[in-house]
């Protein structure tokens, strides 16, 4: 079955203990640790010792997306303590110096970003950074390739050429302003377009920001979007009132 979780900072902005005990009762395998932003990235590493991932087969740390109050050799420093089997999740603006990351190898795992963003948008893009970085693993954020070509042309293009470099799944809708939203069923059927090219044993962290009482239903959407034994047509008109529309 493939690893699947979410990230802590889709469920509890903030606040990783809540975000890790609320996935707790749905026996995932897989689970993100979100320090988006910077100052919560000393506050997680600091209790790492003490935390219980117990039943988590897979773990993987996301760096914050910006430099607030760092710079970039400071937040190097502090992510080299990140335990080595665990992926590090990064976005592509954070990589001024190139020089400064290559020692984290393969554990270096690069997101492609929405439209907002500078770079790491498209294949052309990403494959500059992996030019500069050529042992680092590779992040597909489904959501960000949607937001940047509906037709998913761009994220088919980045799961061909990357496909040996592939970690780590991000799924969620991304709207135009680049929130990550629940899953609609317009989405659910782009989704499926590039299901067959997502490798089954490829770990899926959800980043929809969902309540509670939306976990479940969260969870079996995606299972759906990226089953590739599925189409659209496996999908019955009432799905549209059971999945809820793009926002």
């Amino acid at each position: 079955m493939q690893p699947l979780g979410f990230s802590t900072g889709a469920l509890a902005k903030g606040d990783f203990r809540a975000g890790l005990a609320m996935q707790r009762a749905f026996g995932l395998g897989a689970i993100e640790l979100s320090a988006l932003r910077s100052d919560e990235l000393l506050p997680l590493m600091d209790a790492l010792p003490g935390l219980d991932l117990h039943g988590f087969h897979y773990i993987s740390l996301h760096a914050p997306s910006r430099l607030d109050g760092l710079d970039e050799l400071d937040l190097v420093s502090v992510l080299k303590d990140v335990p080595m089997q665990w992926p590090i999740i990064v976005h592509p603006e954070l990589i001024g110096t190139p020089a400064h990351w290559r020692f984290l190898g393969r554990r270096l795992c690069l997101e492609n970003m929405d439209q907002r963003k500078p770079t790491g948008r498209t294949m052309p893009e990403m494959c500059g950074l992996f030019d500069q970085l050529p042992d680092a693993s590779f992040c597909f954020d489904i959501g960000h390739a949607r937001q940047v070509d509906p037709t998913m042309g761009v994220a088919i293009s980045l799961l061909l050429r990357f496909r040996d470099r592939l970690r780590q799944v991000h799924i969620s809708e991304v709207d135009p302003w680049g929130r990550h939203i629940p899953i609609s069923f317009a989405a659910l059927c782009a989704f499926q377009l590039v299901a067959k090219w997502i490798p089954e044993s490829c770990p899926v962290i959800l980043e929809s920001v969902v309540s509670p009482e939306k976990i479940q239903h969260e969870i079996e959407t995606a299972t759906k979007a990226l089953n590739r034994h599925l189409g659209p047509k496996d999908f019955s008109i009432g799905a549209l009132n059971e999945i809820p529309a793009s926002r």
